[in-house]
């Protein structure tokens, strides 16, 4: 999992409007002491909480270089996701005889959730979200333990009112991981843990053990870990209520505010594409689903206790008037653990009892369903490149072309396999994403770099003579924000009406505007992530 998930967290520069300033508001926080306010170019930005933050500062006050100092704590945090749905896989579903197998729920669940595309992906993000979801994770884990042993103990016929020690300790860590998630992303953890749980209680009508979860215990716990930063942050910042809470919280998912807008199956896709390459280990999961249905069974099933953490964020969400991907990320999880359920149920059972024929060959199409999925994904990727500006395709772009070959040869091998050796396309495919994350992160990200981060400019214009004569021109905000970060202050935006000579960052549009000046005599650079620099004389006297 370190290749997946910790691998070149720094291969590339910030990229996006988002993580640039993420890293400038830890960062400031490390250099300045104030662990309160979040601060952005000097003024309190309360967009998020601060738990991202502190965890990026500390890597600041280490010294570590900017970008593992961001994206480090996304890294453990996926880390920690990967680790409580592999506890879950052992405790609920591994049987003795394979709870350290290969093919175990308990090894199977935290491998298919590293290696899909969203937990690749947002584990090298610097930002609020996987932490929002490993906390997220953490309060699903210590939730069904509490209502397990509560289970455990009605069918014992104890008295389950009082409570025990490690019923507790269980609680607490409710409290705990919740506030996390407050901590990490604000009130939509509590809302999502508790319409999670509202659902689980109607369908099985379990209100008594559901209510349980809302012990003083756990709402002790909750407070006093998440409850101190909102009350010292909101004594320092008067506004803090009226951004935080309404703007960028209840506005956020009631209005358009920040033109985010989508149609309501938006998350559908981006579901489909986050877990990737076992997307097609849904269709498994949910014949296990309606397996236990028939047999009236899933009420009891831990199953669906950890399926109503899936279903409920997206549904969630999807109802929102501002949508992104990373939203439905705590989904990923839970869909992974199920997954990893339904392959081992029906790798182990197809391989020892033949009477499960149909099962057998259904499951011999969905592992070569893997493969061919690989082979889709390799296609798509060398049809991609041809997309690149024509400068990025003559180095990174032959080696996407090689990774792309690669992976479609062990596409082909994964979807044989899939019909002879299953436990092998299985293998395969792990191995086949290793290879190619590290060889992505070796040769195609740093190569990339120039052309989707503002590390390259920021570096060249570093030491540049009158540091305070460069200006960015009509410049998209992920460079500017970019820009910003690694020249260490914020570059202003050029006016026509400055009379004085300056160099300007700017795109090829802004270019033509600002030949009309008259006071261009020609323009510098320009391949790199599209940004023209353009020196600009004085004005007439």
């Amino acid at each position: 999992m370190a290749v997946y998930l910790f691998g070149h967290l720094g291969a590339t520069g910030f990229v996006g409007p988002d993580e640039p300033r993420y890293a400038w508001i830890a960062r400031a926080m490390a250099l300045s002491g104030d662990w309160v306010t979040p601060r952005l170019y000097g003024q309190p930005w309360l967009e998020k909480p601060v738990l991202c933050y502190w965890a990026a500062a500390l890597g600041f006050l280490i010294h570590l270089p900017a970008e593992w100092a961001a994206r480090l704590p996304s890294a453990f945090a996926a880390l920690a996701a990967a680790l409580t749905i592999g506890w879950l896989g052992r405790k609920h579903f591994s049987s003795n005889e394979t709870e350290w197998a290969f093919t175990s729920t308990a090894l199977l669940a935290p491998l298919i959730f590293s290696t899909s595309v969203a937990a690749i992906g947002f584990a090298r993000a610097a930002g609020p979200d996987m932490l929002f979801s490993a906390a997220l994770t953490l309060t699903m884990a210590a939730s069904a333990a509490v209502l397990s042993q509560r289970q455990a103990l009605q069918s014992q016929n104890h008295d389950c009112s009082s409570g025990c020690s490690s019923e507790y300790l269980l609680l607490a860590l409710v409290g705990a991981s919740l506030a996390l998630a407050m901590l990490a992303k604000g009130p939509v953890g509590v809302l999502l843990a508790s319409g999670t749980i509202g659902i689980w209680a109607l369908a099985t009508a379990r209100w008594r053990d559901a209510l349980c979860l809302a012990h003083p215990v756990a709402i002790a716990v909750f407070c006093i870990v998440a409850l101190p930063w909102y009350v010292l942050c909101g004594i320092r910042n008067p506004d803090f209520f009226r951004l935080f809470f309404l703007q960028h919280n209840f506005e956020r998912y009631l209005t358009p505010l920040f033109q985010h807008q989508q149609p309501f199956w938006y998350f559908t896709p981006i579901l489909i594409l986050g877990l990737l390459p076992w997307t097609i280990g849904l269709c498994p999961a949910s014949q296990e689903g309606i397996k236990l249905w028939r047999e009236k069974t899933w009420a009891q099933s831990p199953g669906f206790f950890f399926a109503c953490w899936a279903f409920f964020p997206v549904l969630f969400f999807s109802f929102s008037q501002s949508k992104l991907p990373g939203y439905i990320l705590p989904a990923i999880p839970p869909l992974a653990l199920l997954i990893a359920v339904a392959f081992e149920r029906r790798i182990i059972a197809a391989s020892t009892t033949k009477s499960q024929a149909s099962t057998m060959s259904s499951d011999r199409w969905v592992l070569s369903g893997i493969g061919i999925t690989w082979i889709v994904m390799a296609l798509s990727a060398a049809h991609w490149v041809h997309k690149l500006p024509e400068a990025a395709r003559e180095n990174p772009g032959r080696m996407i072309s090689y990774i792309a070959y690669i992976a479609l040869a062990g596409g082909i091998a994964i979807a044989l396999l899939g019909f002879m050796r299953k436990r092998a396309a299985l293998l395969l495919s792990f191995f086949l994403i290793a290879f190619c994350v590290e060889l992505a992160g070796e040769r195609v990200l740093p190569a990339l770099d120039p052309f989707i981060s503002a590390r390259f400019h920021g570096e060249l214009l570093r030491n540049h003579r009158y540091p305070n004569r460069v200006f960015t021109f009509h410049l998209t905000r992920s460079l500017k924000y970019g820009l910003n970060f690694y020249l260490n202050r914020e570059v202003a935006e050029w006016s026509p009406s400055d009379q004085d000579a300056a160099l300007l960052l700017t795109t090829p549009q802004g270019l033509e505007e600002i030949r009309k000046s008259g006071r261009v005599e020609g323009a510098l650079g320009g391949p790199y992530a599209g940004v023209v620099y353009v020196p600009v004389l004085p004005a007439p006297r």
